[in-house]
């Protein structure tokens, strides 16, 4: 089961690269996982697990290093919003293959997501977690993808390594 559902839309597909006793796991691997993440998001779109992997590791590149822009440019060159005028209403209509429609949404929720809230996208601080979240506390000082699970291995850990430096000083 993929830990750590519910963020922001790119976040999401971010996350569909985790963690499971020390092994990377991908959903994105193939066309089924492809399918399984578009259906979950609600996307009537093909499943091209491919385009997902390409946008995902543009996007992640980017986190990594917000200079690192090319690849995300790449995907974002797939597309364009463009303005439709219709008797009752202006209309925002995709310009994008239909296989690259989901991944340029992605990206493109991406950037408006770092141009709004950037210092709040985050990366779990467990050195052996690759998950993203949006941290939405108030004082913004989340560290974990999981209290539950990072959070506490991490704690733990630390309390370990006092409790050895406590004992290590008493032989002293």
């Amino acid at each position: 089961m993929r830990p750590l559902t519910g963020e922001p839309l790119p976040l999401d597909l971010l996350n569909t690269t985790w963690m499971s006793g020390g092994q990377p796991q991908d959903l994105l691997a193939d066309a089924g996982g492809a399918r399984e993440w578009l259906d979950e998001h609600g996307f009537d779109a093909p499943a091209d697990a491919q385009a997902l992997r390409e946008a995902r590791e543009a996007m992640r590149e980017l986190l990594h290093d917000r200079a690192a822009i090319a690849r995300l440019n790449a995907v974002l060159a797939r597309g364009a919003h463009r303005p439709q005028l219709t008797p009752e209403r202006v209309t925002d209509e995709l310009d994008v293959a239909p296989e690259w429609r989901v991944p340029w949404l992605c990206a493109a929720e991406l950037v408006a997501l770092l141009d709004e809230r950037g210092p709040r996208v985050k990366a779990c601080a467990n050195p052996d977690c690759i998950l993203w979240f949006l941290d939405t506390t108030r004082p913004g000082t989340r560290r974990w993808c999981s209290m539950a699970a990072c959070g506490n291995r991490d704690k733990a850990i630390r309390h370990g390594r006092a409790r050895r430096d406590r004992h290590a000083h008493r032989q002293l």
